[in-house]
C-alpha cells in the first residue's frame, strides 16, 4: 500500500506533468515509483538528472544493473530489486546467474566482482574502507572513474530503496523478495 498517492500522469500538472511525459517518452512506460515521486518535482528531476548522468559514464549497463541489485538486496527493497533484476535480465542482457550473484555482491567476472564488492563494503562502512578493500578494486582493474560512479549509483541507489521502503511504493515489475532485510 502506497504510504503516498502517486500523480497519474493523464491529471499531473506543471513540473510533474513535464517529468512524467520525459520518463514515458524515455522509458515508453511510467513506473509507480516516478509516479510517487512526482508529488516532488524536485525529487523527481533530481533522481532522473543523477540516473541520466550515470547512465552516461563509465560503468557498462550490466554492472549497474548489478550494483542496483546488490543494494536493494542489503537495504531489504522488494521494489529495486524486482526493478532491477527485470532491467538487468531484459535491457542489460545479464544471465540469471550473475543477477542472484550480484545479491549477494559477487559476479564470475573479476572487475565487476571486485567493482560489487566495494560497492557493498562502502554501503556496509557507511562510507569507510580499509585502504586494502580500496586496493583489491584497484589491482582488479577499477579505475577512478569507475570507483568514483560506483559512490555515484550506491547513492542513488540508496535513494530509490529508501523512497520506496518508506513510500511503500507499489511494485509494478515482476516481484523479487530480499532474502534478507537489513537491521
Amino acid at each position: 500500500m502506497n504510504a503516498f498517492t502517486p500523480v497519474a500522469p493523464a491529471t499531473a500538472t506543471g513540473q510533474a506533468a513535464e517529468l512524467l511525459a520525459d520518463v514515458q517518452k524515455t522509458l515508453g512506460l511510467t513506473p509507480n515509483m516516478t509516479k510517487v515521486m512526482a508529488n516532488s518535482p524536485a525529487l523527481l528531476r533530481g533522481y532522473l538528472a543523477l540516473s541520466g548522468a550515470l547512465a552516461g559514464g563509465v560503468l557498462p549497463a550490466g554492472v549497474r544493473e548489478r550494483l542496483a541489485i546488490a543494494t536493494a538486496e542489503f537495504n531489504g527493497c522488494a521494489y529495486c530489486l524486482s526493478a532491477h533484476t527485470y532491467i538487468g535480465a531484459n535491457i542489460a542482457k545479464v544471465d540469471a546467474l550473475e543477477l542472484d550473484k550480484a545479491r549477494d555482491a559477487t559476479a564470475s567476472d573479476p572487475h565487476a566482482a571486485a567493482l560489487l564488492e566495494l560497492s557493498d563494503a562502502i554501503a556496509r562502512g557507511r562510507g569507510s574502507v580499509d585502504d586494502t578493500r580500496l586496493q583489491a578494486a584497484r589491482d582488479a582493474g577499477a579505475t577512478d572513474a569507475e570507483i568514483g560512479e560506483v559512490v555515484g549509483h550506491l547513492a542513488l541507489n540508496v535513494l530509490t530503496n529508501y523512497f520506496n521502503i518508506l513510500a511503500g511504493v507499489d511494485n509494478d515489475w515482476p516481484a523479487v523478495a530480499p532474502r534478507t532485510r537489513a537491521a
